[in-house]
């Protein structure tokens, strides 16, 4: 994608104009991101997504059992039956992974890593439904596709900014408005993290909402060192054979500092393995439990892919790609694979492409590396037969 072409999902500015001037930065309305946009999912298809059990999905009812009620699915037949007839919300997380023509919205969207984009989650609200104020710790594409949607924008929030004592939701207590705005269907507005909204529904009223991962200081620090852990010794240990005799035996000096961070540094700042463990955390799949391979040998695989079989990537799956000298490594659901550089172009063609077949494959079925990996990302569950 040219960054430089006028988009008109960012309102007719280029890529790299909205990620200068607004990405992280500041809000941004356009109207009709997406002309006459229809979803392809209504409001009674989402409520049978929420009955399922592998799909992630909440109630939020603003004057339930108690204010702000929070129900967590999978939910009865008969769930939304006893709703009231205004002021609640249904939530579906990860509707791309289960409805293809959700998943084709995340195509506008190529101009930022698909790696960082989370999934695109899809609320349906009665007149008056809303979450309440809140932020986000990420950035998100709020996009109208159903009814019309009241959006207030309020101030930027951090971790002190005092919140509703609820058990569940994260509503702020004060809410300092600063501009407010209607969406109609194929109006998108883009939020950077940790900007104050409010959103209540106008009449019957769909949102999809693209997400992205941003992992925390905490989450970087805890799993990456729990990663690294699994490839130290238990002889590597704080050292001090350079030690001087000491006048207090009871103080810490700074020289046993010093020697603390050259400890860390020396395993922290090893960048193939952050980047080892930055591609596996960015690639692992929300619902690992639906990316499941079949085993299968070599030669079936091939002769399959042959008599016309077709690939396709499991939906749950997440793959991303780098290189590391002059290798590659590719990032395959949370697992990672060190490659010859040769297989360069058949990664890109493996994380792009719609389908994989011996037309588009080629060359890569006679390569005994291309084979192996086609056929082991097969077992492991991220490529899949289309037939199946």
């Amino acid at each position: 994608m040219n960054p430089d072409i006028p988009l008109q999902l960012l309102g007719g500015i280029t890529a790299r104009e909205f990620l200068r001037d607004y990405w992280q930065k500041k809000p941004l309305l356009i109207r009709q991101a997406i002309p006459d946009f229809e979803s392809p999912i209504d409001a009674d298809e989402l409520a049978g997504l929420a009955l399922e059990e592998e799909v992630e999905s909440r109630l939020v009812i603003e004057h339930g059992e108690r204010p702000w009620e929070l129900r967590r699915g999978p939910f009865a037949e008969d769930a939304f039956s006893t709703l009231p007839e205004r002021e609640w919300t249904l939530l579906v997380q990860a509707v791309d992974q289960f409805v293809p023509e959700v998943a084709e919205l995340l195509e506008h969207f190529r101009f930022l890593p698909s790696w960082r984009i989370d999934d695109v989650m899809i609320s349906f609200a009665a007149p008056g439904g809303s979450v309440g104020p809140h932020f986000d710790n990420y950035d998100v594409f709020l996009l109208q596709a159903q009814g019309k949607r009241n959006w207030k924008i309020g101030q930027m929030c951090n971790a002190e900014s005092p919140l509703l004592q609820h058990a569940d939701l994260r509503i702020l207590a004060e809410f300092e408005e600063s501009a407010e705005w209607v969406l109609e269907p194929g109006d998108m507005l883009y939020l950077p993290p940790r900007l104050a909204h409010f959103g209540i529904a106008e009449d019957d009223c769909m949102t999809y909402s693209v997400g992205f991962r941003a992992p925390s200081a905490a989450e970087v620090l805890t799993h990456f060192t729990d990663f690294l852990s699994q490839y130290l010794t238990d002889e590597e240990r704080y050292t001090d054979a350079d030690a001087q005799p000491v006048s207090d035996p009871h103080q810490i000096q700074s020289d046993a500092l010093d020697r603390l961070k050259s400890l860390l540094a020396e395993h922290m700042s090893d960048e193939r393995m952050l980047l080892t463990w930055f591609g596996q955390f960015m690639t692992e799949p929300r619902y690992p439990e639906l990316v499941a391979g079949e085993e299968l040998g070599e030669d079936d695989f091939v002769t399959s892919l042959q008599d016309g079989a077709i690939l396709v990537r499991n939906p749950s799956a997440r793959l991303a790609w780098s290189e590391v000298d002059d290798d590659v490594l590719l990032f395959a659901s949370g697992q990672s694979r060190y490659l010859p550089g040769k297989l360069r172009e058949l990664l890109k063609l493996v994380c792009s492409a719609d389908a994989l077949h011996s037309e588009n494959l080629g060359e890569w079925l006679a390569d005994e590396d291309g084979r192996d990996l086609l056929c082991e990302l097969v077992k492991q569950g991220s490529l899949g037969f289309a037939d199946e």
